[in-house]
């Protein structure tokens, strides 16, 4: 995915996320992108929308 890609989707971050910035960001569309705020010169996680929607279903159960 091309960085200008990555630049049209909106990210946001964790309603849990603290008060200091520890957190990741999550960026939706056909596939989810997440990375971390302290770290986003590193890049991100690349997944297929289903794969993140089964990993957060597992996550709450």
């Amino acid at each position: 995915m091309s960085s200008s890609e990555q630049q049209q989707r909106a990210w946001h971050k964790s309603s849990f996320s603290t008060a200091n910035g520890s957190c990741v960001e999550v960026a939706e569309g056909r596939t989810v992108l997440v990375r971390d705020t302290e770290n986003r010169s590193l890049g991100h996680l690349d997944t297929p929308s289903a794969e993140w929607t089964a990993f957060l279903r597992a996550a709450i159960s």
